[in-house]
């Protein structure tokens, strides 16, 4: 069983800056594929961006070029610094874990993750 521990959301003015940290406990950290979803009052889960095992990345195109994903395997964590933060950015910011066996998959689908953390509220003003 993988627990995931979501920090680092907060209020920020439009243009500005956060980083958002998902730390694992409980499985093998590089067993698992990364990804961060968000989710808006009456809206759908969204895909934001993942990181598979051997450290591919992949963004979706609303956020492509302002936001990026890391991971650090030493330290059971992943990263996803935001960037140029816009009003339709703002949202619960979710972690999951999506255990595959192969090192460059990732998963776009909340579907294809297998745990998730509680979610970190990302608030930007316009």
């Amino acid at each position: 069983q993988v627990q995931l521990v979501e920090s680092g959301g907060g209020l920020v003015q439009a243009g500005g800056s956060l980083r958002l940290s998902c730390a694992a406990s409980g499985g093998i950290f590089s067993s698992y594929a990364m990804g961060w979803f968000r989710q808006a009052p009456g809206k759908e889960r969204e895909f934001v961006a993942a990181i598979s095992r051997s450290g591919m990345t992949y963004y979706a195109d609303s956020v492509k070029g302002r936001f990026t994903i890391s991971r650090d395997n030493a330290k059971n964590t992943v990263y996803m610094k935001m960037d140029g933060l816009k009003a339709e950015d703002t949202a619960v910011y979710y972690c999951g874990a999506d255990r595959t066996y192969y090192s460059s998959a990732y998963g776009d689908r909340p579907g294809h993750y297998d745990y998730w953390g509680q979610g970190t509220q990302v608030t930007v003003s316009s």
